[in-house]
């Protein structure tokens, strides 16, 4: 059973617009129960191979074959945002078309299952990010399918919840096809990997587990390279001599042709080096000039089980400060950051007058129906003088070009929005800098880059982040520890 052929896709050709391919005559298949990564760059077509895979997409040409009865389930990115006001219980309902009479044993089961000890009355929108990236995972299992899709899985998740998954994952006897950038989680599980070549449109199959297969493939992009190198090199070589040739008339000028013929079908089997995602350009966010203090936090409030618990901090912070904000998930990290923004917290407040910059981990901070014009212009402060053309600049410095400035921001893919909301903190120049989990969803390129600036921000500054790699890249000056004492 274990090597039957749950999927299959037999030249697979698919484009959102004509002339814009994605995928071109795409070949591969997945054996049943086995747990396989889909690899490749930004715009590669990942997400558009689960939307094939999960019906919402179809090919514009080949044949994708799923065997008979067998039941797909998928564990987005995000919730979507028309979910916030639900409660669990009537959010899980959503996966069946009818509600099964012990859809509440169904629930207890796959929430022990993703480790998340939630009452049912709660309201999605009051889940933190971590456990709403359980909650993600347990929608889909819930399901019981029998391939599951995970799209970016770890995203919000503290090491105790990426643990977790892995050991579920290990155990779990279905077909399952992540999507990740995290590439110690994948290296922990993954079988094989189907890699898609953003610029040929092509895919390729490779067997082991996540740091073999990169190795491997590292090792075949160099020797691509070299042999370029050599057929450029006896390519300029015979084109220097058919010039000779073609000079010398007679039959020097017939073998002069036939040696031209011969040299343009070398340059044609060139192989097609892949290259590298572009990556963000060098940014800086400038500061607001605040005299004085910039933010004062007398006590957080951390929670666990359904009782806050008060924890004192007294921390005044100026400008020039960084504050981290550590914590499992459900501690109240993201809570406390809200509450900030919004001005709702008991005992902390901003001061006046500050301009406040907030990287929100759901992208609330973010207007969806606004397209990504209007999403920059209205980050631009009325004292400043920044015209179109400096703000289309910036925003190129992120990938964003021109014509994703008409899109509605709804639209973009979650890494588009995480660049956009870093071009529009450019463009905010604020004194104080609230950043949720800045490097979800982010390509993994991008995110040196990121730590730089944020590194050598000279505002005031507090962040949630469970990425250990990120933050040791960046000046911590104070950390406010939710962990339960």
């Amino acid at each position: 059973m274990a090597e039957e052929v749950i999927l299959r896709f037999d030249e697979v050709t698919f484009e959102y617009a004509h002339n814009k391919p994605i995928l071109d005559e795409a070949s591969f298949s997945v054996r049943r129960g086995s747990k396989i990564t889909l690899m490749g760059q930004n715009g590669a077509g990942k997400s558009t191979i689960f939307g094939l895979i999960n019906g919402a997409l179809k090919p514009k040409e080949g044949k994708l074959s799923i065997a008979k009865d067998a039941s797909i389930g998928q564990a987005h990115q995000t919730l979507d945002r028309s979910d916030f006001n639900l409660s669990l219980q009537d959010y899980f309902a959503k996966a069946f078309e009818e509600v099964p009479k012990n859809i509440n044993s169904r629930i207890s089961k796959v929430m022990d299952a993703v480790n998340l000890t939630v009452p049912l009355d709660r309201k999605v929108s009051e889940m933190s990010g971590g456990q709403q990236a359980r909650l993600l995972l347990a929608y889909a299992l819930i399901q019981d399918p029998d391939i599951l899709l995970l799209d970016e899985p770890t995203n919000n998740l503290d090491q105790a919840g990426i643990d977790h998954l892995i050991s579920f994952l290990m155990l779990y006897e279905k077909t399952v096809i992540v999507i990740s950038h995290d590439a110690d989680f994948l290296n922990c599980f993954t079988e094989g990997v189907i890699y898609l070549n953003v610029h040929m449109h092509k895919i390729e199959s490779y067997n082991g587990d996540y740091f073999t297969v990169v190795a491997e493939i590292a090792k075949r992009i160099e020797r691509e390279r070299m042999e370029n190198a050599r057929a450029e090199k006896v390519i300029k070589d015979r084109k220097e001599k058919v010039n000779f040739f073609a000079n010398k008339g007679g039959k020097m000028r017939k073998l002069a042709k036939k040696m031209r013929e011969e040299t343009e079908e070398m340059e044609e089997s060139k192989v097609e080096v892949r290259r590298e995602d572009k990556t963000i350009r060098d940014f800086k966010i400038e500061e607001q000039n605040v005299i004085g203090d910039v933010v004062t936090i007398g006590s957080v409030a951390s929670f666990y089980g359904h009782l806050p618990l008060l924890k004192e901090v007294n921390l005044t912070v100026r400008k020039k400060t960084h504050v981290l904000v550590t914590g499992p998930n459900g501690a109240g990290k993201s809570t406390f950051l809200r509450s900030l923004v919004s001005g709702t917290a008991e005992d902390a407040k901003i001061s006046e007058g500050v301009i406040v910059g907030y990287y929100s981990q759901d992208f609330s901070q973010l207007d969806f129906n606004q397209t990504v014009f209007d999403s920059l212009k209205s980050a631009i402060t009325e004292t400043d003088l920044i015209n179109s053309e400096m703000m289309r600049s910036i925003a190129a410095s992120f990938l964003i070009t021109g014509h994703l400035m008409e899109n509605k921001v709804g639209d973009l893919s979650e890494g588009q929005k995480g660049l956009l909301s870093f071009a529009r903190l450019v463009l905010m120049k604020p004194g104080l800098l609230i950043l949720d989990e800045p490097t979800n969803h982010i390509n993994f390129r991008h995110i040196p880059v990121i730590a730089k600036a944020i590194n050598d921000y000279q505002g005031v500054m507090i962040m949630v982040s469970h990425m250990p790699d990120f933050v040791k890249e960046i000046r911590i000056d104070e950390v406010i520890d939710l962990s339960k004492v």
